[in-house]
């Protein structure tokens, strides 16, 4: 059997469908084991796929390992055929594609099924050399009713030509030019249809002006950062060379010459008006080789967000529909956490679910609105559970298998759970898919800190703040908490000073009550505290109580009773 190797998406998406999968949930050596002969076999380096260098790479075996005593390898081979197997006969019976490991190698192999759909694995295919042998089981060929329909179209095209003809003998016709673009228009389009009107996301270009290094580092950073962001589409095409490029939601960045020399200016406008929304002038410190990835993640993830300037305007100017209305309701609701917030976005993204949407992001927002619920136990939707939660979050991560935001949800639920490791690696895969997205850097940041990894995550939701012009004020707060571990008093002082602008909190007043005492502001700590004990009493007759229902780490708990203790509260806890 000849097998075509298909493109690196196709092979990336079916990888994360089978990865997330319930077939593989319980199997952790399976999965890394998959992944590992995956992403070595696409890096090109199947040679390197022998039972020694898997046995070390995956299993942790040493230098001493013998294959000949020890069959860690081929046992958990075995085991994964054996799932990969079960998987293709159900959760991926539809699935396109099929991962094999043929037995007697750990090289994967791909099989396209007989049957299944064709125009998404074209897409991902791309061109084949010309003298490739064909697959002798490659995409399925068409139905007999779609060979029919093409037959008609065919026929249809040759009488409009023999129309064109005789119309034109008389003198009635259009120039020929414009005969041929008809038709090539109708060829083009008779067999596409267009996504779902109510799934449809702001469409998003780029223009570049600017053919100096420094431009295209930007425009490189840009076109690598852009199509991680879920909420967005981004067409890797100039603006003007599409037809489409003028639609209510289309918008372009254009990145040319800046204010003075060497520098780069960014400006995102919204196409049919021509109304600039952001402008940004990068100097050439902020464009430098590992700097200007930074900049450029502060960029987008200000723009593109539900909570950034093109959704600002959608919003503004009345544009919102479909799923964009509801990413904006679900926005409101996280503004401002209240019932009624919540069940309108939550009824708007059940409408979705219930046209049989296909965006992992209705699904994902489900799964987030949810745990909402039982966690403020609103009323709607009536008998919310964990467990619903975790059906839409896993129908969001097969329909995104490389959604950020689904992964991200995922990592919230097992949270939620109390499943830290599982928690974790969802974060932590959500930050690798879109590593410009800031609000995923500052989760997996956050998450390390929770999970008493200080140092690890100190740095990344620190480079999330650092990064941003504007951020939710958990971002300060997780930095204060790694900063404070790690005795870096200066940067927690910072980071606590953040929270002063936002909605009071007992823990964001705990933070500054521990920063005031620690810079000896003793005028500071007596306010603090009284506001403190005055708002919340219960937090501080025992903060102890309060940080341990939060799942607070224990070594953090009690570095931080004891500082409060020193600043004066809970001397009783």
């Amino acid at each position: 059997m000849q097998h075509y190797t298909p493109a690196a998406p196709a092979v990336r998406e079916t990888l994360e469908r089978i990865l997330a999968s319930e077939t593989f949930a319980r199997s952790e050596r399976a999965r890394n084991l998959l992944r590992y002969l995956v992403e070595r076999e696409q890096q090109g380096e199947a040679n390197r796929l022998k039972g020694f260098a898997i046995a070390m790479d995956v299993f942790g075996k040493d230098a001493d390992f013998d294959p000949a005593t020890d069959a860690v390898v081929r046992v958990q081979a075995g085991r994964l055929r054996d799932l990969l197997s079960q998987y293709a006969t159900t959760e991926g019976a539809d699935d396109p594609l099929r991962i094999v490991i043929p037995r007697g190698s750990y090289v994967p192999i791909y099989e396209y099924k007989r049957g299944g759909a064709t125009n998404g694995l074209l897409a991902d295919m791309g061109s084949a050399p010309a003298d490739a042998d064909l697959p002798e089981s490659p995409v399925p060929l068409p139905s007999i009713r779609r060979q029919f329909r093409l037959v008609w179209l065919a026929l249809g095209l040759v009488v409009l030509m023999l129309g064109l003809l005789t119309l034109r003998q008389n003198g009635m016709a259009p120039p020929l030019a414009e005969q041929i673009a008809n038709v090539e228009t109708t060829v083009a389009t008779a067999s596409i249809s267009p996504p779902a009107p109510n799934e449809t996301l702001p469409l998003v270009y780029m223009s570049v002006n600017d053919a100096a290094p420094a431009a295209a580092r930007v425009a490189a950073a840009m076109r690598a950062g852009l199509p991680g962001f879920d909420w967005v589409d981004f067409i890797g095409r100039n603006a003007e060379t599409s037809s489409d490029s003028h639609g209510l939601t289309s918008f372009v960045f254009e990145v040319g010459p800046g204010a003075t020399a060497g520098d780069v200016a960014v400006e995102l406008q919204h196409l049919a008006s021509g109304r600039v929304l952001v402008s940004r002038n990068l100097t050439p410190a902020d464009t430098e080789q590992g700097v200007v990835e930074d900049r450029v993640a502060g960029l987008l993830s200000a723009t593109v967000l539900p909570s950034g300037s093109i959704y600002r305007y959608i919003e503004q100017a009345r544009l919102d529909a479909g799923l964009t209305r509801c990413l904006l309701l679900g926005e409101a609701y996280f503004l401002d956490q209240n019932a009624r917030n919540h069940e309108t976005a939550y009824r708007c993204l059940e409408d979705l679910a219930d046209q049989d949407a296909k965006s992992a992001l209705v699904y994902s927002g489900l799964a987030a609105l949810q745990m909402e619920s039982i966690t403020d136990n609103y009323a709607y939707p009536p008998h919310a559970s964990f467990e619903t939660a975790k059906g839409f979050a896993h129908k969001a991560v097969l329909m995104g298998a490389t959604s950020p935001s689904a992964h991200r949800t995922y990592g919230f639920l097992n949270a939620r759970l109390g499943s830290g490791d599982d928690s974790l690696r969802w974060m932590r895969k959500a930050y690798e898919l879109n590593t410009y997205d800031l609000s995923m850097a500052a989760a997996y940041g956050y998450g390390l800190i929770f999970s008493g990894r200080y140092r690890e995550g100190t740095p990344i939701i620190l480079r999330a703040v650092e990064a941003s012009s504007a951020h939710p004020t958990w971002w300060d707060f997780g930095l204060f908490l790694g900063a404070f571990m790690q005795g870096d008093q200066e940067r927690a002082a910072r980071a606590a000073s953040a929270l002063t602008t936002t909605d009071v909190k007992s823990h964001y007043l705990a933070a500054q009550l521990i920063a005031a005492t620690g810079a000896g502001n003793d005028q500071m700590r007596r306010r603090i505290l009284n506001e403190l004990v005055t708002r919340f009493p219960a937090f501080a007759a025992d903060p102890r109580h309060a940080f341990s229902e939060r799942r607070y780490p224990p070594d953090l708990t009690n570095r931080l009773v004891s500082a409060l203790r020193e600043a004066g509260l809970g001397k009783g806890s």
